[in-house]
């Protein structure tokens, strides 16, 4: 049992009963899960994770007018669900001091996440928010909406558009081909082996980030991108050799597996109708997907931007 399917089965055994009971004139109008940043909200903890941020426990969004009227009798009464379930103790508190759960604002709670008052609407403002904001936005799981705001929120963050994945793949792709199959071997040249091994670190996190926009999805902290990727149903492959690839960076068969995770890249491109040029270097290509993009102004901006 992860820490989001242990936060559920809190919820359904401890507090959703008693809030419930306690607040029905409210409870109808509120929502409850779990979501945000924390390898607990992505499924990725484990039992080293199992040190901080995984206690079962859950949000209570309300709207604004509920939150100023009925939050300080729902913290109360939240304080009060049993403190261990599980065999985990409830924390409360992140490593930082922070909140974990309890009730929230809904508008609050998604400024916070995103950094900005509103949701995201026009390509420049999904562009303005960052890929791991919006990761955290829409992990996790919604365990009750009575109704349906918090769920919609999070349907429409899910939904990027398309213009906008195709401007991030593109960024991703040509920086993946810039580091992997140009710097890497030229800085070898150079007898820049750190730097190389620097180089190959900026393809692997290019090529998984890519690999997320090639499954509409929204990479998260690069610390969880490889596995993460890894886990996707479209281009594990390359996240998977690209991991193999770190863990000798100076190995003899680095260049070729450079290549062959381009492959396995352009491939899935071109199954997706992105691409349809015949080159191995993924630069052309980068570029090939940003023409395709129907907004002009995304179209013709730099390929890097």
């Amino acid at each position: 049992m992860n820490a989001t399917e242990r936060s559920e089965l809190y919820f359904k055994t401890y507090g959703e009963p008693a809030l419930s009971e306690a607040f029905p004139e409210v409870w109808a109008r509120a929502a409850a899960g779990v979501f945000g940043p924390g390898s607990d909200n992505f499924g990725f903890d484990d039992p080293v994770s199992a040190d901080h941020d995984v206690d079962p426990g859950f949000f209570v969004f309300l709207d604004e007018t509920d939150y100023k009227e009925w939050e300080f009798r729902l913290s109360r009464a939240y304080d009060k669900l049993p403190r261990a379930f599980e065999g985990a103790a409830l924390i409360g508190e992140s490593a930082y001091g922070t909140s974990r759960h309890g009730v929230r604002e809904t508008g609050a709670f998604f400024k916070e996440l995103l950094g900005r008052d509103t949701l995201p609407e026009t390509n420049a403002e999904w562009l303005s928010v960052p890929e791991t904001a919006l990761a955290c936005a829409v992990n996790g799981k919604i365990f009750y909406d009575g109704p349906g705001k918090v769920t919609a929120i999070r349907e429409h963050l899910s939904k990027e558009p398309e213009d906008v994945r195709r401007k991030k793949l593109a960024r991703y792709l040509v920086f993946a081909a810039q580091a992997g199959q140009y710097n890497y071997a030229r800085l070898l040249r150079h007898n820049e082996r750190g730097a190389a091994v620097v180089a190959l670190g900026e393809f692997a996190q290019n090529v998984c980030r890519a690999v997320y926009k090639l499954n509409f999805a929204y990479p998260p902290f690069y610390k969880w991108l490889l596995r993460g990727a890894k886990a996707l149903p479209l281009g594990a492959e390359a996240a998977k050799r690209c991991e193999t690839m770190l863990l000798d960076p100076l190995g003899e068969s680095v260049p070729a597996e450079i290549e062959a995770v381009a492959a396995l890249l352009i491939e899935e491109l071109r199954r997706q109708d992105l691409t349809d040029l015949p080159f191995d270097y993924l630069e052309p290509h980068a570029k090939e997907v940003l023409s395709r993009v129907t907004d002009p102004e995304l179209r013709f901006s730099h390929v890097m931007e």
